[in-house]
C-alpha cells in the first residue's frame, strides 16, 4: 500500500524535469529532497488526525518532518492572505479553498501541480471528484491544489427526539418545514430546536446564509453590479435565518461558528443542525453522545430544487517555498487513497477525510462505517447547487457560499459582522442590510466602471 521513498524521489525528479521544460523556474534540486516543511492548516478534526499520524507514517517513510501551524478558520485565512500576498515563504504548504485558488493562482502566489500529478501515477488524479478538481484549477487551466477533503451541506436531525415528539422529517425539506419542526422540537430533552452558525466571518455565518439567500431568490448583485442586499428576496432570506436562530437556535449564537455548534450537537444540545457534510464523521465518532441517533437529509430549499454548498479544503504550495518537491510528497500522501485507508485502519473509517475521491464511496468498509450518511454525503459533494447558477436571480459572479471575487474576503466579513449584530439583537435585520448595502455597492465600484 505504501509507496517507497525511492519511488517518491523518482516522482519528484520527474516532476522537476517537467517544470524545467515548462519554463516555470520554481524547481528544487531533484532526488528525493529531505526538508522540514511548514504547513498552515485550519483547525478541523481531519487536520488533527493528520497531525497525529504524520510523524509515525509520513516522516518515518520519507525523512521529511512537518511543522504544523493549526488555527481557527478566520485566523488561518488572515494569516494565509498576509503570507501569500507577501510571498514570505514562511509556510511551504497551506490549506487553501475553492475561493483562494483562482485569486492566488492569478497573482502567481501558488505553484502549479500539473507536472507533479503527471509524474505521480499512484496518486490517481482521475479518482478525484471532477467538480473539486475544477474548483482548484486556475484561469490558465493549471491545477494549483489537491483536495484534502470535500463537502457539501445537509441537514442533520435527532431521530430520537423527533420520535419522542411524534415528528417526521420530510425526505427533502423546505426551510419553512425546518422552521416549523424547530418550533415543535425546541426544548425537548433540553435541546435547542436548531443550531446554525452565527459567528462573523465570510466562511462562518455567511456560508449557510448565502445558501438561504440563493434558494430564497436573492443575489448580492444584479448583472450590472448594482448591490441587491436590500432587495425583498435578500431581506426575506436573512430575516428568516436571523429569526430562526433567535427563536429556536442556540443561546449566544452570534459567538458560535462551525466548531462550537458541532460541539453542542455532539453533546446532545441541538435537535437539528444545518452545516457541512464533513461533520458527520465527528457526530458518529466513538464518544459522541448522539452516535447512531442522527438522520441526514438534503440541504433545505425554498425556490430552488438544490440549495447545498460545494466546498473543499485543499493543499497548495506557496510559490516562494524552497521545498516544493517535499511539499508535493506531503500533498501526495495527505490527499491520497492510501491515506484514507490508513485513517480507516488506524483511527476508524468514520474519521477518514471524505468527499473528495470516488474510491472511498466504493469501499465496503467505508460504506458500512458511514451507512447512516455516506449516500447523502456523496450526493451533496457531487450534485450540489451549481456554482455558476446557484439561485433564481441572474448574477455576474460565481460561487454558492461565497462570491468569487477578491473583494469578498473583506466585504463578506464586514457584512457577516452586521448580520451577527442582528442575531445578537443589537440591531434590526433591516438596519444590518442597509449598512451592508452601502458596503457592497462600494466594493463593486470598479466592476461598474465607476
Amino acid at each position: 500500500m505504501k509507496r517507497s521513498r525511492l519511488a517518491r524521489a523518482a516522482v519528484a525528479a520527474t516532476a522537476v524535469a517537467g517544470l524545467v521544460l515548462a519554463g516555470c523556474g520554481d524547481t528544487d534540486p531533484p532526488g528525493g529532497e529531505q526538508a522540514d516543511l511548514s504547513v498552515l492548516a485550519t483547525d478541523v478534526p481531519q487536520v488533527q488526525t493528520l497531525k497525529k499520524l504524520t510523524k509515525k507514517y509520513f516522516t518515518a517513510e520519507t525523512g521529511i518532518t512537518v511543522d504544523y501551524t493549526v488555527l481557527p478558520e478566520n485566523e488561518t485565512r488572515e494569516r494565509m492572505n498576509r503570507e501569500f500576498a507577501t510571498q514570505a515563504g514562511t509556510y511551504d504548504v497551506a490549506s487553501v479553498s475553492a475561493y483562494e485558488v483562482p485569486i492566488y493562482s492569478d497573482n502567481g502566489w501558488l505553484a502549479p501541480l500539473d507536472s507533479y500529478v503527471k509524474a505521480d501515477k499512484d496518486f490517481d488524479q482521475d479518482d478525484v471528484f471532477p467538480n473539486l478538481a475544477s474548483s482548484l484549477t486556475g484561469e490558465d487551466g493549471r491545477l494549483y491544489a489537491e483536495p484534502f477533503y470535500g463537502e457539501g451541506s445537509f441537514l442533520m436531525y435527532r431521530k430520537d427526539l423527533f420520535r419522542k415528539d411524534g415528528l417526521t422529517m420530510p425526505p427533502n425539506p423546505t426551510w419553512q418545514q425546518v422552521a416549523d419542526l424547530a418550533a415543535q422540537v425546541d426544548g425537548t430533552d433540553g435541546a435547542s430546536g436548531i443550531c446554525l452558525r452565527g459567528l462573523p466571518g465570510w466562511g462562518q455565518n455567511l456560508a449557510p446564509i448565502n445558501t438561504v439567500v440563493n434558494t430564497f431568490g436573492g443575489a448580492w448583485y444584479d448583472m450590472d453590479w448594482n448591490a441587491r442586499l436590500t432587495s425583498p428576496e435578500f431581506k426575506r432570506a436573512v430575516g428568516f435565518y436571523v429569526d430562526l436562530l433567535r427563536s429556536h437556535g442556540q443561546p449566544g449564537a452570534e459567538r458560535m461558528g462551525v466548531l462550537e455548534i458541532l460541539d453542542r450537537f455532539v453533546a446532545g444540545k441541538c435537535a437539528m443542525m444545518y452545516d457541512a457534510t464533513s461533520l458527520a464523521s465527528s457526530i458518529e465518532a466513538d464518544g459522541s453522545s448522539v452516535k447512531g441517533k442522527v438522520g441526514y437529509v438534503p440541504a433545505p430549499h425554498d425556490r430552488t430544487e438544490k440549495a447545498g454548498w460545494l466546498w473543499t479544503w485543499a493543499w497548495g504550495i506557496q510559490q516562494a517555498s524552497d521545498h516544493k518537491d517535499a511539499a508535493w510528497e506531503f500533498i501526495s500522501w495527505a490527499s491520497s487513497k492510501e491515506y484514507q485507508e490508513l485513517v480507516g485502519q488506524e483511527v476508524g473509517w468514520t474519521a477518514a477525510p471524505a468527499g473528495n475521491r470516488r474510491s472511498l464511496y466504493a469501499n465496503p468498509e467505508y460504506q458500512q462505517a458511514a451507512a447512516a450518511w455516506y449516500r447523502q454525503e456523496y450526493t451533496a459533494a457531487t450534485d450540489s447547487a451549481d456554482p455558476k447558477n446557484p439561485g433564481v436571480a441572474p448574477r455576474p459572479y460565481t460561487g454558492i457560499g461565497f462570491l468569487g471575487i477578491p473583494e469578498f474576503a473583506v466585504l463578506g466579513t464586514a457584512v457577516s459582522e452586521q448580520i451577527a449584530a442582528a442575531i445578537a439583537g443589537h440591531q434590526s435585520v433591516d438596519t444590518a442590510l442597509d449598512k451592508s448595502q452601502d458596503l457592497a455597492q462600494a466594493a463593486a465600484a470598479k466592476y461598474r466602471g465607476g
